[in-house]
This record gives structure tokens, sequence and C-alpha cells, in this order.
């Protein structure tokens, strides 16, 4: 008996995607091809990163983690999500989302985080939080991502790339570094 509970405990912890971020489809789109989150990362005591999160539709367990940021500074990540990397926008005026046929969660799993605080869906609660520097952006990130590590520990062995775009490029090898 002790054996078969040690079992499920390691199966809960190897697996604790956090069901209440999940979320299985946009309005007016086709459901997901893959477990997709939305929720909010901790940054600071008063600021949480909004992020979304598409496993691998290829292998999710073993296949790299990446993390989307746009630039800006001030550009929502989710512009990459839903217009150049995830599912899209239709163009035709209609506000329909269609699939990608080259979806960036092909064969990584993708998160694409919105930063700093006050970008997108990421909040800040104090007068001052509002005011960031890249030195502070990274630190923010890097919180968000120890907090996103808490949330999807079964990726910790995964291998982690970080990328974006615009002004990203100065995010990227912050948060690398």
């Amino acid at each position: 008996m002790r054996t078969f509970a040690i079992a499920c405990l390691f199966a809960a912890v190897a697996v604790a995607a956090p069901e209440e971020d999940r979320m299985d489809s946009l309005p007016n789109a086709n459901p997901f091809d893959s477990n997709t989150y939305s929720g909010y990362l901790k940054a600071t005591e008063t600021k949480d990163l909004h992020y979304v999160f598409s496993e691998s539709l290829d292998d999710p367990e073993n296949d790299p983690v990446l993390i989307w940021f746009n630039g800006g500074p001030g550009c929502s990540s989710m512009l990459g999500f839903m217009q150049e990397n995830g599912p899209r926008v239709n163009d035709d005026g209609s506000n329909y989302l269609i699939d990608n046929p080259h979806p960036w969660n092909a064969h990584a799993n993708v998160m694409w985080l919105e930063s700093p605080a006050g970008v997108g869906f990421s909040k800040a609660g104090a007068k001052g939080d509002w005011h960031t520097n890249d030195m502070v952006q990274s630190q923010d990130a890097m919180s968000a991502l120890n907090s996103w590590y808490e949330k999807f520990p079964e990726f910790r062995q995964n291998k982690l790339f970080v990328s974006g775009e615009s002004y990203a490029g100065i995010y990227v090898p912050y948060l690398s570094w």
C-alpha cells in the first residue's frame, strides 16, 4: 500500500499542470490541438505577468520549452500568440480564428509571456510598478519563469529557449543572462 501511495504522489507531482488555468478553446474557434493554459505568474508582491502556454503537438514530455516575447516595449505577446505563431485571426474581417498550418508548438512547448507588467493582461498594483527598465523587466520575467516552473514542474528537465522579436532583442539576452 505504501508503494502505491508513493507512486500516486509521484504521478501527481510529475503532471502538475494547473487545471484552473487550462483553456480548451476561444470563442469562434476550433478547440486547441494541445493542452493550452492562460493565467498569471507572480513576478513580485504587486506584479503578475500574464502567460499563455501551449504544449507541443509532437512530444511535450521531451520537446523544449520556448518563451516568446513581443517587443515594443509595450507590445503584448498576445500579438505573437494570435497573429504570428499560434492560432491566427482570420484576415477577412470576420474576427474568427483559423488554425495556423505552421504553429510554433508543432515541436516545442511554447509560452507567450506579456512583459513588462502593465502590458496586455499583465498587472502592476502599485503606482511605482509602472515605471520599469530593462533590468527590472528581466528580473520580473525571471521571477515569472520560476513561478511558471512551480505551476509546471514536469517541464523542468526540458531544454529552455528564450526568443522574441523587436525590442525583445533586449528582453531575450537580459533574461538569458
